[in-house]
């Protein structure tokens, strides 16, 4: 096999398949990642067809091919339209791009100099605002981008703000996870809510390096 033809198998859809070989090797590990993962896609306070959204979204931030491919045909099991996923999508690139800007601030406190030993504090946010001086058509349209992907459309404020949050975690910016908590709540989501879309982003972080492991054991058998 050349290494051309190893690169173009790295991620057949077939490939996939192979996850259950893990349940051999590491049984009970097996068994309790996919009760969790059942349990936090399971309808509770929030849709199936919502969890399954926020999974597309959240895949899109981990770049898993198979748990993409995954979770856009269960999205469409649960009724979800092309339009509603692509507005998931499109939080979910929001999300990833505002976390980098987001990080912006610190970056300004490094240049700066700044002495305090405290990294993340939420007045640092505020220096965002210091960006439209910087790069100013720049920030400009990305403000107006973010707020074209987060405003109502096929799916609620509601609905984006949830999947916003679970992205948020999957990022891991703690300005985010601020901004958007308090955005779905402001929304009128309860934290019985965002709690399950957090849980939702858990499951696809962790099956995401779950759904890898078909690649290892793939290279594992050359």
């Amino acid at each position: 096999m050349t290494t051309a033809q190893k690169v173009d198998s790295l991620y057949k859809k077939s490939n996939f398949s192979r996850i259950t070989e893990l349940k051999e090797y590491a049984p009970e590990q097996f068994s309790a990642f996919f009760n969790f993962n059942g349990k936090a896609l399971a309808e509770g306070k929030l849709s199936v067809k919502l969890k399954e959204l926020i999974a597309v979204a959240v895949a899109h931030v981990t770049g898993c091919p198979y748990c993409i491919d995954l979770h856009v045909t269960e999205v469409k099991k649960a009724e979800a339209t092309k339009e509603e996923v692509a507005e998931a999508i499109f939080v979910a690139t929001a999300l990833k791009a505002g976390s980098a800007l987001a990080h912006g601030v610190n970056a300004l406190n490094s240049f700066d100099g700044q002495k305090d030993d405290e990294l993340y504090k939420a007045e640092y946010f505020n220096r965002i605002a210091e960006f439209s001086k910087l790069s100013g058509d720049a920030f400009k349209t990305f403000i107006d981008f973010d707020q074209q992907s987060l405003k109502a459309g096929k799916l609620s404020v509601k609905e984006k703000e949830l999947i916003a949050v679970a992205v948020a975690h999957t990022t891991g910016c703690p300005y985010c996870i601020d901004l958007h908590t308090k955005a779905a709540k402001k929304a009128e989501a309860s934290l019985e809510e965002i709690s399950e879309a957090i849980f939702v982003a858990v499951a696809l972080k962790a099956g995401s390096a779950l759904a890898h492991s078909v690649n290892a054991l793939i290279a594992y058998n050359e």
